[in-house]
């Protein structure tokens, strides 16, 4: 295999490389090339197998690209690795320079309605934010594209999954209004819509999606980053923590569900979720892969599950998707669940409002404006923490998590607490123990 270091050039009408920011270091892969190259370092680890749909089959449930739509699921990775290489620096650069003109200092998002008005007025901002929605769009185009043509595989696929673990789902379930009223991330028809024959077409296409999103970064196509991220901060922070009952919120195809499940091999495990299409196939996922769960459709704000049922409850990267009146709601209910002595684990993305930078604020304001997370800005900004402690948690810590890149070991330790060191190398989290 190459492992020769090759220059990163800018796009000149040569072939367009695939950029990553594999732990904050540029990174690119050009096509005919074997190995991944970075600015300070070289790796001969084939980018392809993280980050590109490839044909490589990683679970039986996980929908097959033809060579067209593999060529399709590229040119996405390519549209957002341009985007992150050549047109997000020159927005930074403009967005520094009017934060330096209007005063504005670090952390403090009061200037953000400010900035974005004299941005809004900038050609490349204008042309940031349209190329950035539209590589949204294709990617969840490409997923659902080659998830369609093999619907009905993947239907019965899940029917013939083995009988493992459990699902409820819930013909009477009512949406929480803040979901219902976007499809969030841009997924048509969001986590929640169902056609009336059922199947698992919106778990599909999000497994489908989800390493597309994030560029590989999360985990390759199994995208379980953050649930081994989770188990290593538990044994970090609660390493006596016998978890025989394990609960997640807001748990979608069961990436991360999966992870925490394996970590705790003796444990009974639960995921909910609003979406049926999601449960049903992440039952199936589960099944398929030889892990025993059990799905439920409910909310997480009150999941119907009986008072200190549970040792640990946590979730990943959902908070965000909620609301300022359910994000209370959904910590009490963690409290209500919990045994006595029980923890409460939530991952949520690396940055928070009063550490952000004047790009990094209005990066935050895309997500909330343009990309259907209406609560991105109102989840970093909360006082997780102080939510936490008024909810009667105690020996409650936020920070920072090194992100985990497999399964975790008992006895690790220092990797809580640490400096950020950006997307998908770091992760916040929030995490308290109920009194006994």
């Amino acid at each position: 295999m190459d492992t020769r270091c090759r220059p990163i050039s800018g796009i000149d009408g040569s072939p367009a490389p695939f950029v990553a920011l594999f732990g904050g270091a540029m990174t690119a892969w050009r096509p005919g090339s074997r190995s991944i190259v970075q600015k300070d370092w070289c790796t001969t680890r084939s980018f392809a197998k993280v980050a590109l749909m490839t044909s490589v089959k990683v679970h039986p449930m996980m929908a097959q690209s033809s060579h067209d739509e593999l060529s399709e699921q590229k040119f996405v990775i390519a549209f957002k690795s341009y985007i992150a290489a050549q047109m997000d620096p020159i927005v930074r650069e403009r967005t520094d320079a009017i934060a330096a003109q209007i005063g504005a200092a670090a952390g403090e998002s009061k200037w953000l309605p400010q900035l974005r008005k004299r941005m809004s007025a900038d050609q490349s901002y204008q042309n940031w934010v349209s190329a950035m929605r539209s590589a949204q769009e294709l990617m969840w185009q490409a997923a659902g594209d080659c998830v369609d043509r093999q619907l009905d595989a993947l239907d019965d696929s899940a029917a013939l999954a083995p009988a493992l673990g459990s699902l409820t789902v819930d013909p009477d379930f009512v949406l929480p209004r803040y979901l219902a009223a976007t499809d969030t991330h841009m997924m048509p028809g969001s986590y929640h819509v169902d056609p009336p024959q059922g199947g698992v077409r919106q778990g599909a296409v999000f497994d489908k999606a989800a390493s597309l999103y994030s560029l590989g970064r999360q985990g390759g196509q199994m995208n379980d980053m953050r649930g081994h991220t989770v188990a290593a901060h538990v044994f970090e922070r609660f390493p006596g923590l016998d978890a025989r009952r394990i609960l997640e919120m807001g748990c979608t195809v069961g990436n991360s569900l999966v992870a925490v499940a394996r970590t705790f091999p003796d444990a009974e495990v639960h995921g909910v979720d609003v979406g049926a299409g999601l449960l049903r196939y992440a039952h199936a996922r589960a099944a398929r892969l030889g892990v025993p769960l059990h799905f439920k459709q409910a909310n997480a704000e009150q999941t119907g599950y009986p008072s200190e049922h549970f040792d640990l409850v946590f979730s990943s990267a959902m908070l965000h998707e909620t609301s300022a009146r359910a994000l209370p709601r959904i910590i009490r209910e963690c409290m209500r669940v919990l045994r006595p002595g029980g923890v409460m684990v939530h991952l949520e993305v690396p940055m928070r409002a009063a550490e952000a930078d004047a790009f990094s604020l209005l990066r935050a304001d895309f997500e909330t404006r343009y990309n259907n997370e209406p609560f991105w800005l109102g989840a970093i900004s909360a006082d997780l923490a102080g939510l936490a402690r008024s909810a009667g948690f105690v020996d409650v810590a936020a920070g920072y998590q090194d992100a985990a890149f497999g399964p975790p070991s008992r006895g690790e330790t220092a990797k809580f607490g640490q400096p950020n060191k950006g997307g998908y190398k770091s992760w916040y989290l929030v995490s308290g123990r109920k009194p006994q």
